[in-house]
């Protein structure tokens, strides 16, 4: 993850416009995609390998539109697409966003705004588009600027058959108190076996992912409407405790150090009977090979005071600005967004691999359904239920859930992961986890003030 500056974040007009001198440069030198050719930069990830492997085949044999793909892991692809696009450089015409990045890629003008498209291409059904994901997706200037390739939220799963050999219910809308009874109930149920894993890795998406919706829930958020931060605020303080007290005495071993994949691995190998994290979790925990196959079970995440707490995140689609093709970028990006793309995909690669999320099709699908039974309605419910705007009892100066969507966010939260990590480790005790985190949040908080 790049750490964008303040400065970095707000470019003056002026580099703007040097910017679209750099990509019409970059268009007569040959630096831009031009013609029927387009180029796209996107994340390594699974689903975006199956979307490069197909896309010759069936998007340019039906439309002529070559596809050049430029695929990095996610780090240095953040990086990458936050330089050609805040340059305007036109380098690239696509390239893969997440809700996290559209507010202030917006409000700098780097992304071309998608409204006119999707009301020239019914086909695309942008109705269909889950409710939450469309607004995440849209700016506060009210326009749309990028479309879902797939989505998530966050769910809590465990154990059902060592739920059921000691007896206990998992209740269908947990309060966090209760999953705090139940993972002291089924901690040591079977040999080696802990209450629940929750990740405790430094990082603003590995930790305090997960940590930020429980704050949320408990009535806590980083920032006022006014900027003013409130990490020492005794909601925020209440729900760090209770997340470190909850994974010191009933989470993994090395907390401090698992992460989502170390989380699915213990789960996967029944080392614990409960995690919360990701809906796409569920994928992997419900695939063939997998010896817990069949024995987990799904339920919404845990709330204490407001209705849903579950995050929200989608990779998505994003047109730079400067780009010369829009027109075929957006051909593109609709038919990658697709549910045409999503039953190939199902047709060809299996409908397990389906990027799901996105649309309300996807989940009225028999095919789908039968292939995602265990776990498609509840994760349905979760990304429908998430509020972006509203995730907590308070008003917030900027859209997000599991993060506060400014670029500073990158630098502050991971730094604050860091502190509440060696909380979990034992290093230190929360009161001067929270303490030092909020001194950082303040400096942040006061840049926005002076707005």
């Amino acid at each position: 993850m790049p750490i964008l500056t303040l400065r970095a974040a707000r470019i003056p007009v002026v580099a703007l416009a040097a910017g679209a001198l750099l990509a019409g440069c970059a268009g007569m030198g040959g630096g831009g995609s031009g013609g029927k050719t387009i180029n796209v930069l996107m994340v390594n990830n699974p689903q975006m390998m199956d979307l490069q492997k197909l896309t010759a085949k069936h998007f340019t044999k039906e439309t002529g539109i070559r596809v050049n793909f430029t695929v990095l892991p996610e780090n240095d692809v953040r990086d990458k697409i936050s330089q050609d696009f805040s340059n305007q450089a036109g380098q690239y015409d696509v390239a893969t966003i997440s809700n996290f990045e559209v507010p202030f890629y917006a409000k700098n003008g780097w992304l071309l705004p998608l409204d006119d498209h999707v009301a020239d291409d019914r086909a695309f059904d942008q109705k269909d588009i889950l409710p939450s994901m469309r607004e995440s997706l849209t700016a506060d200037d009210g326009k749309l600027y990028a479309e879902p390739f797939y989505g998530e939220s966050s769910f809590l799963m465990y154990r059902k058959d060592v739920f059921a050999e000691k007896h206990l219910t998992m209740p269908k809308r947990p309060t966090w108190r209760q999953v705090a009874e139940l993972a002291a109930e089924v901690d040591g149920a079977r040999k080696g076996m802990r209450g629940i894993c929750l990740r405790g890795l430094p990082g603003w998406g590995e930790l305090m992912a997960p940590l930020t919706t429980v704050v949320n829930t408990f009535g806590g958020t980083w920032f006022t409407k006014d900027w003013k931060a409130r990490l020492t605020s005794p909601e925020f303080t209440e729900a760090t405790n209770f997340y470190v007290d909850l994974v010191r005495k009933h989470g993994e071993s090395g907390a401090a150090q698992s992460g989502f994949a170390e989380c699915l691995n213990n789960l996967t190998q029944g080392k614990t009977a409960m995690w919360y994290d990701a809906t796409s979790a569920a994928g992997s925990l419900e695939s063939a090979k997998s010896p817990v196959r069949g024995k987990i079970g799904y339920v919404q995440a845990p709330v204490e005071k407001t209705k849903s707490s579950g995050w929200l995140y989608t990779w998505a689609w994003g047109v730079q600005k400067a780009s010369r093709n829009t027109d075929n970028a957006w051909k593109f990006v609709s038919w990658a967004s697709s549910k045409k793309y999503e039953e190939l995909v199902g047709r060809t690669l299996g409908w397990s691999n389906v990027p799901a999320g996105k649309r309300a099709s996807t989940y009225a699908n028999p095919e789908y359904r039968k292939a995602a039974g265990t776990f498609s309605e509840v994760t349905r419910r979760s990304i429908t239920s998430a509020d972006p705007r509203d995730p907590g009892v308070q008003p917030r100066p900027t859209i997000g859930i599991q993060f506060v969507d400014i670029p500073e966010f990158s630098d502050l939260g991971t730094k604050v992961a860091q502190e509440i990590s060696a909380a979990i480790a034992g290093k230190q005790s929360v009161d001067s986890a929270l303490e030092k985190s909020q001194k950082l949040a303040e400096k942040v908080g006061e840049e926005y003030q002076d707005d």
